[in-house]
């Protein structure tokens, strides 16, 4: 059994992490046009950082919860039966990786990695970006941002994402608002390839109709559940 599993920040906002497009969310609160778009990093440079610096901050404070250790758990035991965890992620946490799911694509890019725009090498880092900040691989103060897909820019890895959309027997949303694209396209396009749907989420998301199967909760309960039910067909 292939399942292509695609979240959001639903699952983790019980860890202590914003979402985005809720009411309170993150981008209720802050202008995304002032804080994540290249003309804004432009514009000021120092604003971006002090945000994406302390969404950075709250991040390094945060632990995995039980959804994301439900979602390793699906990966090794679909891989011990002979199947596959395709595993892509709107977020640009690192909590998938902490709870040990093996495979992670991150489609909006990482937060804990730096990117230069000089040189164009891609860090770890997990201490606050400045203008003044040299970056280790060309030593120029100025270039390095957060490696993160910025309103404009063209998410991740695409085509991996792609192929393996179009292999698996099973797409499953968990925690997405439904109205980000091109990741909200993704339901359109595994049902044009006769393949079955879930979703799994706090509440029906934009395009929940659009789903087989609907599952709704907190992350934490609600994923578990539907794990174990996906493992007692295996």
């Amino acid at each position: 059994m292939r399942v292509f599993v695609l979240t959001g920040a639903g699952i983790s906002a019980e860890s202590g992490l914003g979402t985005f497009r809720d009411k309170g969310g993150i981008w209720a609160r802050f202008d995304p046009m002032k804080l994540a778009t290249p003309e804004a990093f432009a514009h000021d440079p120092n604003q971006v950082h002090a945000f994406y610096n302390a969404r950075r901050a709250n991040l390094l404070s945060a632990e995995s919860n039980a959804a994301h250790r439900a979602i390793a758990r699906l990966g090794a035991a679909l891989t011990e039966h002979g199947g596959d965890l395709f595993l892509c992620t709107q977020n640009i946490d690192d909590l998938h990786e902490r709870a040990e799911s093996s495979r992670v694509v991150h489609m909006h890019g990482e937060l804990l990695k730096a990117r230069c725009l000089r040189c164009e090498v891609v860090i770890p880092w997990r201490d606050d970006l400045g203008v003044e900040v040299p970056c280790p691989s060309c030593a120029q103060a100025g270039g390095l941002r957060p490696h993160v897909v910025w309103f404009g820019e063209m998410p991740l890895e695409m085509d991996t994402i792609c192929d393996a959309l179009q292999r698996a027997d099973l797409f499953v949303a968990i925690g997405t608002s439904g109205s980000v694209y091109p990741a909200a396209g993704f339901v359109t396009e595994a049902r044009g390839n006769g393949i079955r749907t879930c979703e799994v989420n706090l509440e029906p998301s934009d395009n929940a109709r659009q789903f087989d199967e609907t599952h709704y909760g907190p992350a934490s309960t609600a994923v578990p559940a539907w794990v174990e039910k996906v493992l007692a067909s295996l």
